[in-house]
């Protein structure tokens, strides 16, 4: 099987302008997650619509394709840049241009679902998180079925919902699962989501994989136990170069 990973990197963002070119630990983080990405597969691309950070990945030695301004979402960009990569692959990864710390474990769990339509990931909550951590609608909550990892609903609101219990106590009852936003996708269902119509769930909630499940796509999940750092603010980057710090990375 042909894969190819893909790091969506906009300069542009209204809570962190420039985010990709931010140093932790004196290497940027666009350049921190392309090296991990390379650690799990053969051929990395850096999909970008900014010419600083186009060059920047060639200054390091890394690959770049430059694409539209004007993408929706992050999938709409890697579909452009996979085919402006002149790549035959069979399976595309979507790779976080903001998770410096994403490891290579991850990647090729994500791979290893395949055959299936697309592939994500997903982490437990903590058993003592508390409601206030449950209900934060940044963090999407995903539930799956029992046969085949298959995700049933992903929303920003608390799923399920536990009748009868105190809030608090929810997450010492169930293993709620939080959904970390890194996709594979076969080549050819990406083609296709890619042009279908806004539906009704993604527009409630503002998550395009209602879309692709409303449209019945399937999508596989694989469970991570690995708690990244994804990075949103400036608040952010200082949290990531602690850990930097920490770990000697």
């Amino acid at each position: 099987m042909n894969v190819i990973g893909i790091i969506p990197a906009r300069y542009e963002s209204s809570r962190f302008p420039g985010k990709p070119l931010a140093m932790i630990g004196g290497t940027t983080m666009i350049e921190r997650v392309y090296r991990q990405a390379c650690k799990a597969l053969d051929n990395v691309f850096v999909a970008t619509d900014d010419e600083r950070i186009h060059k920047h990945v060639l200054s390091f030695g890394g690959k770049s394709v430059m694409t539209s301004k004007n993408h929706r979402s992050g999938t709409d960009r890697c579909y452009e840049a996979f085919l402006r990569s002149g790549s035959d692959a069979d399976v595309i990864v979507n790779i976080q241009g903001d998770e410096p710390f994403v490891e290579p474990e991850q990647i090729r769990s994500l791979v290893s679902l395949f055959p299936t339509d697309i592939a994500t990931l997903v982490s437990p909550f903590a058993p003592d998180s508390k409601f206030s951590d449950l209900s934060d609608p940044n963090l999407v909550k995903v539930v799956i079925d029992k046969s085949s990892g298959r995700a049933l609903y992903f929303s920003r609101s608390v799923i399920p919902y536990m009748r009868g219990e105190e809030p608090d106590t929810w997450a010492s009852k169930h293993t709620y699962l939080r959904h970390i936003g890194m996709y594979a996708y076969r080549s050819d269902v990406l083609r296709h989501i890619t042009a279908l119509p806004h539906s009704t769930l993604e527009a409630s909630e503002a998550l395009e994989q209602l879309r692709w499940l409303e449209y019945g796509y399937e999508i596989r999940v694989a469970h991570s136990q690995i708690q990244t750092i994804g990075i949103d603010t400036p608040q952010d980057l200082k949290r990531a170069q602690r850990y930097a710090d920490e770990h000697n990375l």
